[in-house]
């Protein structure tokens, strides 16, 4: 489980990636997006299936993004959460939040045994909502 200085670390990263962005607005990937941007992140879309996700660029992957990504909110099946932060600790990126669901054992353990600050079991809009 994640600590309250883990979390704070990762939301006061400012650049983030949304892997498994959506276009469809009624899915997580979307509606994290929408909730991240809307708090005054700089959101950037990753999904390989989409060009743009609510007017603004979508990447392929991660290594598209043309900007330094600080964190990484994944919003995918757990079997490719696993691919996605082999490729964040590939790019030296040090943060990850596997939101509910994207989760798996192998992903965290590894992310432990790289050192990165991983959340999980907990929701990103939830808990960058203002107290």
């Amino acid at each position: 489980m994640a600590t309250f200085p883990s979390i704070e670390k990762f939301l006061a990263l400012r650049n983030l990636a949304i892997v498994g962005a959506s276009r469809n607005r009624g899915k997580y990937g979307n509606i994290v997006y929408r909730d991240l941007r809307a708090k005054g992140y700089r959101v950037f879309a990753v999904n390989p299936k989409s060009k743009e996700i609510e007017g603004d660029p979508c990447y392929p992957d991660l290594q598209s993004i043309p900007e330094k990504i600080e964190g990484v909110v994944i919003i995918v099946p757990p079997r490719r959460t696993e691919n996605v932060v082999r490729e964040v600790d590939s790019l030296g990126i040090r943060h990850v939040w596997m939101q509910p669901g994207a989760e798996s054992a192998e992903a965290i353990q590894f992310c432990q045994e790289k050192n990165m600050n991983a959340i999980f079991d907990l929701c990103v809009m939830v808990m960058s909502h203002p107290i």
